[in-house]
């Protein structure tokens, strides 16, 4: 999908459960890009590492909940560079992780609300621990293990799934405490070094909460940091944007 506009990046202060790294509330300028419907499948996964090698090898299976279909985990930040990188390369068109911006305003929808269902969510809709609640909802199911992308049939009206629980999904951006000197135009917030991404080190940022993560977690302003960009866990997926207009 193909979304651009503006939307206002963070948690308002009267937000259940918020957190102060999702401050100050700043407007933000989208310009057109396209970004996967679902985070990338193992299928998905399995072709592209197949494609010869940009900077670092990739492991053809590496994910623990096995399934076609279901969302690659057991991936690291580096692993998911090196997935666009080399798609890149097949199709001559520049693709990439998404920028945190880019992230929690297709995440939102158009929405102002926690999540882009409405006020909580629930585990016929998401794919989270469902034994904790958030504002009036209630217990479900805690499946413990990922799902099939796409399985809840919930889309956002941008026509985008599992944004919310899952996996963690890998952001291009350098972690920052809050949202003080953030840009304004969706660019990836980077410290230094952008132009390795291969070599770059420190904390980076996640989104969208996992199929362990209480529902707070999933909120569309959650922040979540790594430490380590050669993190594996069977929490953390990606998915991926095509930047429009522009060639590898």
């Amino acid at each position: 999908m193909d979304p651009s506009g503006k939307f206002l990046m963070g948690s308002p202060e009267d937000e259940l459960e918020r957190s102060e790294d999702e401050s100050p509330q700043h407007p933000v300028t989208i310009p057109n890009f396209c970004i996967s419907k679902y985070p990338v499948t193992q299928a998905q996964w399995r072709y592209v590492a197949a494609l010869p090698q940009v900077n670092i090898e990739l492991e053809a299976d590496p994910s623990s909940c096995k399934g076609d279909k279901r969302p690659v985990e057991q991936v690291s930040w580096y692993d998911a560079v090196e997935f666009c990188s080399r798609l890149a390369a097949y199709t001559t068109r520049l693709y990439r992780l998404p920028s945190e911006a880019e992230w929690e305003y297709v995440c939102r929808a158009g929405t102002t609300t926690p999540f882009h269902f409405g006020e909580t969510i629930t585990s016929y809709l998401v794919n989270y621990n469902a034994n904790y609640i958030y504002a009036r909802g209630v217990e479900g199911t805690y499946k413990e293990e990922t799902t099939t992308v796409g399985s809840f049939n919930a889309a956002n009206t941008f026509g985008l799934y599992d944004m919310h629980g899952n996996v963690w999904e890998w952001c291009l951006d350098d972690w920052h405490h809050n949202y003080e000197g953030a840009p304004n135009d969706s660019s990836p917030w980077f410290d230094k070094n952008n132009d390795h991404l291969s070599h770059k080190l420190g904390a980076v940022v996640m989104r969208g909460g996992s199929w362990y993560n209480i529902p707070n977690n999933c909120r569309s302003a959650y922040r979540l940091f790594s430490t380590d960009r050669d993190n594996h866990t069977d929490k953390i997926g990606f998915r991926i944007v095509c930047e429009v207009g522009r060639l590898a």
